[in-house]
């Protein structure tokens, strides 16, 4: 790719990617090798997948089963490299960084057209970031916190102007929620532009029948020439895992997204059929609704902590395909300190912080995990036990996955079985989100976590472009988090995935995001 830039921001992404940790998995050989050596146009493929999409707003989804869906209609002026360390131009031709690193002049890629045959302009790209921007206490407008503003050059270059220095900025560029859109809606409001989006994506807008499926179809004005290859994908909603293996077996769906880690094997050794383990930063923990007693008590998260065997739980629920968490970044995300504490089984020190806190008895709570999915359904089990050790009763409470997220996003849970997955090849994204206070639409808000230190530390770590000093910050924020238990954290994996025999060149980034550009189906 050409880019032109600065010299320190040369070291700090070429330092970024040194400091990448391995992924806990490596991605598993299929255990059948038919693909064509060229590539076949045509076909439909068909993903069926626990859970259904909850919207398409880009700037305000915060659910990964849109998100995913909505990356292959919408495309930003960025994107992560296939390994999940950096990124890359993509609606972006070429940058260049001013010396004071507050001005980014990019030049946009020629020839590139929204599905509806429209070219993209710069005047698209300074909408699309702006809205996004707008959304700052509703969605994903935090994560543009430094940008004073987005201005059109001409038709083909736009300036971003920082506030000041921002280190993860192209990396911010890159998250779905900055990805481009035509400007002013097309003449319409958000809801009805959302309700069927336009893009530049390799996929257009097609079918949406909530709660069973949906169905993106082929962008004939796609500006990679001759991609992508398949005339359509859809996403079934088929919550049981068992079930959407049946399917996989009978040949009724093409790929099953997260068949549970009990028939991995199984699926491996089915001939016809294919099973990934995707390396990934992928981290599963349990959330604490904090706005309630007594899970506002550290001294009582601090014992659920302990009372957790984590190793156990790797072996039990993931087959050993993963390793217990240390920390709430996971070791494919930059500046993963894997040197920080995590909390280890330890049952005198969980009694010890119970004692401590303002239920020193015990207490009643629930768990709240999604129907169908066999790892949280295991996970659940193993904790009660491991709780009621402690003088902790937890009734497992389970809802279809569509629902289980709205709870969440509602905070209507006590506690709360969770998966996090990075979007970007930054730590930024998630430290915002999830740990800091203020940001409405994030997780944050909705377990009420507040520590006005670690949000002033994060702060810190966003405008710092000396690799090392970042470093420094993030393993001080990661220790910090630990001490203040405000989630559980409990392992890390890979991605979990199985496929036909027909289906070729299909991968996942560590991100999580699957393209579908280049996959393509053999007879």
């Amino acid at each position: 790719m050409r880019r032109t830039r600065g010299a320190t921001l040369v070291g700090f992404v070429a330092a970024t990617a040194m400091l990448l940790a391995g992924c806990s998995s490596a991605a598993s050989t299929p255990n059948s090798t038919s693909a064509s050596s060229k590539p076949v146009a045509g076909g439909d493929l068909v993903v069926a997948r626990p859970f259904d999409a909850i919207s398409m707003n880009k700037t305000l989804v915060n659910d990964s089963p849109s998100l995913w869906i909505t990356e292959q209609i919408m495309e930003p002026l960025f994107t992560s490299t296939d390994d999940g360390k950096s990124v890359k131009p993509l609606l972006a031709s070429s940058y260049k960084v001013s010396a004071d690193k507050l001005t980014y002049t990019i030049n946009l890629r020629k020839g590139v057209k929204f599905s509806d045959g429209t070219p993209m302009t710069a005047k698209d790209v300074k909408f699309s970031i702006d809205e996004d921007t707008k959304t700052a206490t509703t969605g994903w407008g935090y994560i543009n916190a430094a940008i004073d503003q987005v201005a059109v050059v001409d038709d083909s270059t736009v300036q971003i102007k920082l506030k000041y220095a921002w280190a993860p900025i192209l990396a911010d560029l890159a998250l779905f929620s900055n990805a481009i859109i035509p400007d002013n809606y097309q003449g319409k409001t958000a809801a009805d532009f959302y309700a069927a989006p336009v893009g530049t994506g390799p996929f257009k807008w097609d079918t949406w029948q909530k709660g069973q499926y949906l169905k993106l179809a082929k962008n004939a004005n796609y500006w990679q020439a001759g991609k992508p290859y398949l005339n359509s994908v859809t996403w079934t909603v088929v919550p049981d895992a068992n079930t959407r293996k049946l399917q996989l077996q009978g040949g009724q769906i093409d790929i099953d997204q997260q068949p549970d880690w009990s028939s991995f094997a199984s699926l491996k050794s089915t001939p016809g059929l294919k099973t990934y383990a995707f390396p990934s930063t992928q981290m599963d923990y349990m959330e604490f609704n904090q706005k309630i007693k007594p899970l506002d008590d550290v001294h009582v998260r601090r014992a659920i902590s302990y009372a957790i065997d984590r190793p156990a739980l790797v072996k039990a629920v993931l087959f050993g395909n993963g390793s217990p968490a240390n920390s709430s970044l996971a070791p494919g995300v930059p500046f993963y300190d894997k040197t920080v504490a995590g909390y280890t089984f330890d049952l005198k020190k969980a009694k010890a912080e119970l004692a401590k806190s303002s239920v020193p008895n015990g207490f009643t709570t629930t768990l709240l995990i999604k129907s169908g999915d066999a790892n949280q359904g295991a996970v659940s089990q193993i904790v009660q036990s491991e709780l009621a050790a402690i003088g902790i009763t937890l009734t497992i409470r389970q809802l279809d996955p569509t629902s289980n997220k709205k709870a969440r996003i509602a905070s209507n849970f006590d506690m709360a079985s969770a998966t996090w997955t990075m979007d970007i090849p930054d730590p930024d994204e998630w430290m915002s989100y999830a740990l800091n206070p203020g940001n409405s639409g994030s997780l944050a808000s909705a377990m009420g976590y507040n520590n006005p230190a670690i949000a002033a530390l994060n702060k810190q770590a966003q405008g710092e472009v000396d690799p090392a000093k970042r470093a420094a910050d993030y393993s001080k924020i990661q220790t910090m988090q630990n001490n203040d238990a405000p989630i559980l954290t409990l392992y890390y994996s890979p991605y979990a995935y199985a496929s036909t025999d027909k289906v070729q060149a299909f991968a996942v980034t560590p991100l999580g995001n699957s393209n579908f550009l280049d996959v393509y189906k053999t007879k």
